[in-house]
């Protein structure tokens, strides 16, 4: 606490000009909110999201700010909406989780970083995929794509993948498969810029991918690779250097894995896909990790399934998770 009131302090002390020292504390202060935000819970980050998103839009609309600076306070700017509008979508509020995106698409544009941009489009693809307007999500995405020219980092490789998924939501098989070869290209071609250097949030490591595919692959009718796309994933997770972890994507190639062994005709091995994410605490059931546990619900309900007294126990775990996501707690 006392920390954050020296920055406020600070940020204040040099006046309406943008000092250095606020502009490189502010940029710190962003890489280590986007680095952390895949991986711990919302609630201890969402009050720094709004006071440094509050600061740079203050010193934007009040502060004399040379060229160079303004830039770079809108890339942060762009930044920080990205990850309130992430924050917004994780609460379940897709509405004010657009509002923030085109904040960030706007903050981008005045910055004219092309590479952020396209991440903006990615991340209005997301928020459209989980509140199921997959036909939107597919535009984004494509959006994005057509903004990536010259960029190098691994936002072309997310692009490719939320074409993807938001194919496979819509039953186009052979767009899925072109998107997932697509995003093996980017892959290859990638090197890292200014926006992986953030980290977290704002990278697209191979962990993530791979969950992507999987998640993808679990849509489609009679994929017969999809159990393995899914045990790629967890096992990516579970390997995953410390800096690539993502409690969201990792639960998700847990859901990913469980639908998978379900729709191969098997109850084997469910509760153990499932298990890691039934025991996250509340503050970590976000919203797209409910919207794919509830898939997952969705399955064993299957006639097939009824009655099956280890499908009786998962649905009942699952209804008991969902009955308190992270929007049904103390913001």
């Amino acid at each position: 606490m006392a920390a954050r009131r020296a920055f406020r302090f600070s940020a204040m002390a040099e006046g309406s000009n943008v000092g250095p020292e606020t502009l490189d504390e502010l940029h710190q202060e962003v890489r280590r909110l986007a680095a952390a935000y895949p991986q711990l819970p919302l609630a201890p980050l969402l009050g720094d999201l709004v006071e440094v998103q509050d600061l740079s839009f203050r010193f934007l609309e009040h502060g004399h700010v040379r060229p160079g600076q303004a830039r770079e306070l809108y890339l942060l700017s762009a930044i920080t909406s990205g990850m309130l509008a992430k924050a917004s979508h994780d609460l379940g509020d897709p509405r004010s989780a657009m509002t923030q995106a085109r904040t960030a698409y706007v903050c981008a544009d005045n910055a004219d970083h092309h590479a952020m941009r396209a991440w903006v489009r990615g991340l209005q693809s997301l928020i459209a995929y989980w509140d199921g307007r997959h036909q939107e999500a597919s535009k984004y995405a494509a959006l994005g794509i057509s903004q990536v020219a010259g960029v190098t980092g691994t936002s072309a490789v997310w692009l490719s993948c939320l074409q993807a998924r938001a194919g496979a939501a819509l039953g186009d098989v052979a767009a899925v498969r072109e998107s997932l070869a697509e995003a093996e290209r980017a892959r290859d071609a990638a090197s890292p810029d200014d926006l992986d250097e953030f980290g977290g949030i704002m990278t697209f490591p191979v962990p993530r991918q791979l969950y992507y595919a999987a998640d993808a692959t679990a849509w489609l009718p009679d994929a017969p690779e999809a159990q393995q796309q899914a045990e790629a994933a967890v096992a990516a997770y579970r390997q995953a250097e410390p800096e690539e972890w993502a409690f969201g994507d990792q639960a998700g190639a847990h859901t990913d894995l469980a639908l998978a062994r379900i729709h191969a005709g098997s109850l084997d091995g469910v509760d153990e896909a499932m298990r890691p994410v039934l025991d996250l605490s509340a503050g970590q059931r976000i919203n797209g990790i409910v919207a794919s546990v509830r898939q997952v619900h969705t399955a064993l309900r299957d006639p097939r399934w009824l009655t099956a007294p280890e499908a009786r126990t998962t649905r009942e775990e699952i209804e008991a998770f969902t009955a308190t996501p992270v929007a049904a707690l103390p913001r």
